[in-house]
């Protein structure tokens, strides 16, 4: 665990003394990044038959497209959406929710999707790592619009590009070098980048907090959350990315920390709903620029007009 986070900590947040093995992958990130644009350049995209907005990011690791997947979503009616599931413990494709009935458990759905389900009681939610396999599921069961979760890198699927950046990024390489997952200018085929405090702004409220708290988080990036920590954080756990929790282990470090409640993402709390453990929360909400709704809007109108 310690090595993932030191090597989280080159990706996000660079040092001088990262730099050596900086340039000792930055032939594996020049001929990784080579690959990907190959790929996006040679795809032939296939059209659904129904409007497709997709919502991505470039950068390995959170960039607020959960709450902006679930702002976007939350529009429109008929709408499901479709993500890849990361971290569950399932395999295939997984009806989450349909039209707000949640119908599979975290385990099986993974820890986005799941919040998603939860967030949005008019929607459908469904995992597939054949996106195309679960677009054609939906329109089967009377789907009118997809909103495809972290979608950028389906280059095979004609769709609407919602591209999400955060503020600013120091390492701009490829991966394994960088957290990025193709070079920076295939951003030019987005129909929107939205920039995080010029498009986008995160607010953060808080549920049940306490004078004493435990951050236990298994988010990328977790030092993201830091400017928005509540007064009260006694320590900081932190898991790998979509990990899931023990309610005995999580006890604990609560009782080794001398807290009260532990401090946990929306994300992480739909892994511990039957958990008997105090729980504060952080709820994020995106504040997303007017215009970039009714450019969608503008989409999904002209694609209806067209057919």
């Amino acid at each position: 665990m310690r090595l993932r986070y030191a090597y989280e900590r080159m990706l996000f947040h660079p040092e001088w003394y990262h730099l050596p093995l900086i340039l000792l992958l930055l032939p594996l990130s020049l001929l990784y990044g080579t690959g990907m644009y190959l790929r996006r350049q040679c795809a032939r995209r296939k059209a659904v038959g129904i409007p497709v907005i997709s919502i991505g990011n470039l950068i390995t690791g959170g960039s607020g497209k959960t709450p902006f997947t679930i702002a976007v979503a939350s529009r429109y009616e008929k709408v499901a959406i479709i993500s890849r599931g990361y971290g569950r413990e399932s395999r295939g494709m997984v009806e989450v929710s349909r039209n707000g009935r949640i119908v599979a458990g975290v385990e099986e759905s993974g820890d986005e999707p799941m919040l998603m389900a939860h967030s949005l009681p008019h929607a459908s939610v469904i995992v597939s790592e054949k996106r195309s396999v679960a677009i054609e599921y939906a329109k089967a069961c009377g789907a009118g619009l997809i909103v495809l979760d972290d979608g950028f890198n389906r280059v095979e699927i004609e769709k609407y590009e919602i591209l999400l950046e955060p503020e600013s990024v120091k390492n701009i390489l490829p991966f394994p070098a960088g957290p990025y997952r193709e070079f920076l200018f295939c951003r030019k085929a987005a129909d929107i980048v939205a920039r995080e405090g010029r498009e986008f702004i995160r607010s953060v409220s808080y549920e049940n907090l306490t004078d004493k708290m435990l951050l236990v988080t298994a988010i990328s990036n977790p030092e993201r959350l830091d400017p928005f920590l509540p007064p009260g954080v006694c320590g900081r756990v932190y898991f790998p990315d979509h990990a899931y929790f023990d309610e005995e282990e999580l006890a604990g470090m609560m009782a080794q920390h001398g807290v009260e409640s532990l401090l946990v993402t929306q994300k992480d709390a739909v892994k511990m709903v039957s958990f008997k453990l105090p729980l504060s929360k952080m709820k994020l909400k995106l504040e997303i620029d007017e215009e970039i709704f009714g450019k969608i809007d503008r989409y999904i109108k002209d694609f209806v007009y067209e057919k």
